[in-house]
């Protein structure tokens, strides 16, 4: 099975959906795309999620440190940390994917390696191999990129996410 540009390039439901707000002026772009967004995973929402950007090969979700998600310490709570890199994740993974097939997460890992400093950004990607596999089989599994920096630079949590992915409908018989 050859890598060819066009397996990986074939835009999905999410995708398509994202282009539509290509019609939005520029100036609100960025706002429709959080409505949006954030209207479909409430939770994000609630945290106040930036989906900055979302690409098919790159997606980046800032998260500020606001008093709704902070913690005893008025930084960026460690539960809204790893909702920021499973969201990077997820988003990246379901931009992906087939029509056909719905993305769960399957594992996640987190080590707190320092206190946060200030506003965090976590940033999620695929490799080509892994897009065109998503594209091509009916089930698997990848295990997901992500770094999360905060204000100053520095990554203070480190994260694997696996993300696997089903048929949505058992397959019809013939």
């Amino acid at each position: 099975m050859s890598l060819t540009h066009a397996a990986v390039s074939i835009p999905n439901r999410l995708v398509r959906s994202l282009r539509q707000l290509e019609a939005v002026p520029t100036f609100a772009r960025g706002w429709a795309r959080n409505l949006v967004l954030r209207r479909a995973v409430p939770f994000t929402g609630t945290a106040r999620l930036d989906f900055a950007v979302m690409t098919p090969e790159r997606v980046e979700i800032a998260i500020a440190n606001e008093r709704r998600v902070q913690n005893h310490i008025q930084g960026v709570h460690a539960a809204a940390m790893t909702l920021l890199a499973e969201t990077a994740t997820g988003m990246v993974v379901g931009m992906n994917v087939r029509d056909d097939c719905l993305p769960l997460a399957k594992e996640l890992k987190v080590a707190f390696k320092k206190r946060a400093q200030g506003s965090l950004r976590a940033v999620a990607s695929l490799t080509d191999a892994q897009r065109t596999l998503m594209q091509q089989t009916d089930k698997g599994e990848v295990t997901v990129a992500v770094q999360v920096s905060d204000e100053s630079g520095a990554q203070p949590i480190e994260c694997e996410f696996i993300w696997a992915w089903i048929p949505s409908a058992p397959r019809k018989t013939e």
